[in-house]
């Protein structure tokens, strides 16, 4: 048998992992196996009892909207994936216990890292989501200093999520309608701040509610990032980005955090030599 690891989710057709994942396995020739699997909410408890008894699955990474759910059928938690409240990542240890990790915070945070070894005297980003990866994203920046905007349908669960991050941070939470309609306040535009704008959720994605996020509420310099794969380039990143902004999209985060998550799996690091320009290009073909 073929050992395999795989993404679980649902919806998850629209997957890019196994694109990804299948790619870096051909180019190190390794004989291995990385695919797609639809689990429902009502069906992971019984998906993770099957598989620790598969000798072949090497692990699975998880997303909506098993990212918290999947939490307590687990044995341990590895820190990162503790303080985020969500996995992403479940690996096997060589006893059996079934380990949770957090891929996310690190992919995030991959092309942002030139500029957030810059000096800035304020740093604050505007979040839109409150789910598993709105958790880790949050964690994430507020390790970076940053001052933090929380926006959902539920402003107690984006309280919740600040309280469970970052108890003792000066953050704010506000209701999602309120970047869709436009303001008048008046942004500080002295050099030195970092500002980000961040679709942590699945508003704009194919099948989904577009984002409605209005660009007044975006300071000058902003730099807009969405990590919704599905269609990668997003309508709040093209509008963004005619408006002059610096955008990132959600392939960044993706390629990233797969390749922290495909060593845990396959026991090496992926070939990204060419800065993922090739990988990136069939994604998008």
């Amino acid at each position: 048998m073929t050992a395999y690891a795989e993404v679980i989710g649902d919806p998850i057709a629209q997957s890019k992992s196994p694109a990804i994942h299948n790619y870096w396995l051909g180019k190190l020739g390794l004989e291995a196996d990385y695919r797609a699997h639809h689990v429902t909410s009502e069906g992971l408890s019984d998906y993770i009892a099957a598989r620790r008894d598969d000798p072949d699955w090497l692990g699975s990474n998880v997303t909506m909207p098993h990212k918290q759910a999947i939490i307590p059928l687990l044995d341990r938690l590895e820190i990162g994936a503790e303080l985020v409240g969500a996995v992403n990542t479940v690996t096997r240890r060589h006893n059996g216990a079934l380990i949770g990790t957090n891929t996310d915070v690190e992919g995030f945070l991959e092309p942002l890292r030139n500029e957030l070894a810059k000096q800035h005297y304020f740093r604050m980003a505007r979040i839109i989501g409150t789910g598993g990866a709105a958790r880790a994203i949050a964690a994430a920046l507020a390790e970076k200093d940053f001052t933090l905007v929380i926006a959902g349908r539920s402003q107690g669960k984006a309280r919740a999520l600040l309280y469970a991050i970052d108890p003792e941070g000066a953050h704010h939470v506000a209701p999602l309608l309120h970047f869709a309609e436009p303001t008048d306040f008046a942004f500080d535009d002295r050099e030195g701040c970092l500002d980000l704008i961040v679709n942590a959720s699945p508003l704009g994605m194919a099948g989904h509610d577009p984002l409605a996020f209005d660009l007044s509420h975006a300071p000058p310099g902003s730099v807009f990032y969405d990590i919704v794969t599905h269609p990668i380039d997003t309508p709040l990143l093209r509008t963004a980005r005619e408006a002059g902004y610096e955008t990132i999209d959600g392939l960044s985060m993706l390629i990233g955090q797969a390749a922290i998550a495909f060593e845990r799996f396959f026991g090496q690091p992926p070939p990204r030599d060419d800065g993922d320009a090739e990988l990136r290009k069939m994604l998008q073909s």
